[in-house]
C-alpha cells in the first residue's frame, strides 16, 4: 500500500485525540482524581506517561512503583471523565467531513472503555458514522502498544492487517499499529500537542506520515 496515497481495505481511527479533542480533558481528570487519593501527578506528567494507554496501564504503573491505587479509584475516574466530557468535549475540527467522504470501510479502536467511547461519539455528533464498529482495549488481553486491539479490529472487520490504515495520535498507538503490520499516520492536531513536538514524537515511534489538520487527510 502506498503510504502517501493508500487505497486501504480498512481505516481504523483511534478515538481520543483523533476523533475527539479529549486528551487534555482526560489528563486533567486523571491528575485531579489521583490527587483525591493522595497521589501527585501533573497534567503534563499524565500526558507523558499515559497518552494513548488504558486504565490498566495506569494501575500497572503504580503497582510497579509499589503504590497501588485504591479500590475506588477507577470508578471515580470514570465518573469524573464522563461528566467532564458531557459538558466540554468537542470533535476534532474537520473530522466529520473526512469520515463522511470515506469510501473504504472504517471503525474505531480505542484504549478507552466502551462507555467512554460511546459517550465521546454521542456528545460530538459522530456516533452515527460508526454504528457498532467500536473496538476497545476491554476486548483484548493486551492494550496498546501491543498489536492485539488493531489485529482484533481488523479480524472483526474482515480485513488484511497489511491493507489497513491506522490514524493515531499517541506513541503507544503508533507502535501498536506498526507491530500489527499496518500503515499508520500520526495526527497531531489535538490541543494536547499545542506545546509538544508531535511530529518528532510520532515519527520516531514509526509513523509513516504525520499531519496536523484533518483537511489535509489525503494530502501527501
Amino acid at each position: 500500500m502506498d503510504q502517501n496515497r493508500p487505497e486501504p481495505d480498512l481505516i481504523i481511527f483511534d478515538c481520543d485525540g483523533v476523533l475527539v479533542d479529549s486528551e487534555l480533558l482526560s489528563c486533567r481528570c486523571l491528575s485531579e482524581v489521583l490527587a483525591e487519593f493522595g497521589i501527585a501527578l501533573s497534567e503534563g506528567q499524565a500526558l507523558e506517561l499515559f497518552l494513548g494507554r488504558s486504565t490498566k496501564a495506569i494501575e500497572q504503573h503504580y503497582r510497579d512503583l509499589g503504590q497501588a491505587v485504591p479500590d475506588g479509584f477507577l470508578p471515580r475516574l470514570k465518573s469524573h471523565v464522563l461528566n467532564s466530557f458531557a459538558g466540554s468535549l468537542q470533535p476534532i475540527s474537520g473530522v466529520a467531513d473526512v469520515i463522511s467522504a470515506l469510501r473504504a470501510p472504517f471503525c474505531v479502536a480505542s484504549s478507552s472503555d466502551i462507555d467512554r467511547v460511546s459517550l465521546s461519539l454521542d456528545v460530538t455528533g459522530l456516533r452515527s458514522h460508526f454504528g457498532n464498529r467500536l473496538f476497545t482495549a476491554q476486548m483484548v488481553k493486551h492494550g496498546k502498544p501491543a498489536p492485539d486491539l488493531f489485529l482484533y479490529a481488523a479480524a472483526r472487520m474482515q480485513a488484511d492487517p497489511s491493507r489497513a490504515l491506522v490514524i493515531e495520535d499517541s506513541v503507544s498507538g503508533v507502535q501498536a499499529a506498526k507491530a500489527a503490520g499496518m500503515t499508520v499516520w500520526g495526527f497531531v492536531g489535538g490541543s494536547h500537542y499545542g506545546a509538544r513536538d508531535g511530529q518528532a514524537l510520532l515519527s520516531a515511534a514509526g509513523a509513516d506520515r504525520v499531519f496536523a489538520r484533518m483537511s489535509d487527510f489525503w494530502e501527501a
